[in-house]
This record gives structure tokens, C-alpha cells and sequence, in this order.
């Protein structure tokens, strides 16, 4: 199973989540950063239909798979302020 973790962290004059590098839009509070990932976290916990993906590696490479609906990663959010 996946495992994902967002991380609330200090942005731009206020709080956002991170994954990966990559940071979510800036709320004015730490609780509002929180809630945003803990309502992102729950979404991607959802069981949804199987689908077909593409997505490009950070070769440039392009590649094709099958999501299954059920194949849900694990989420967490972590707070290290």
C-alpha cells in the first residue's frame, strides 16, 4: 500500500501542506491548512472506480496503468511546528 504525507508547514505569510515539494495555496491560519489537507487526505482515501492513468516521469517518460477503485493509499499529516 502507498503511503502519503502532508506536512503543514509555514508559507508565504501564513500555513500550507506540503507533498513531495509541492505546496498547496496559502491559508491564513494553521488550522485552516490543517483542515484543507485533512479534507484532501479524506478524498484520496475514498474508494473510487477503476481507471486508466498516463503520467510522465521526471525522465520524460510516459506511462500507462490501471488504478484499481479500491487501491487507496494511506494518508497521514504531520506537524512538525
Amino acid at each position: 500500500m502507498t503511503k502519503i504525507v502532508y506536512e503543514i508547514v509555514r508559507h508565504d505569510g501564513g500555513w500550507a501542506f506540503k507533498l513531495d515539494g509541492t505546496l498547496s495555496n496559502t491559508y491564513q491560519s494553521h488550522d485552516a491548512a490543517y483542515n484543507a489537507a485533512k479534507r484532501v487526505a479524506l478524498e484520496q482515501m475514498r474508494p473510487g472506480e477503476t481507471a486508466g492513468i498516463s503520467w510522465e516521469d521526471e525522465r520524460g517518460r510516459w506511462h500507462d496503468e490501471i488504478s484499481p477503485g479500491d487501491d487507496r493509499p494511506q494518508v497521514d499529516i504531520v506537524d512538525k511546528n
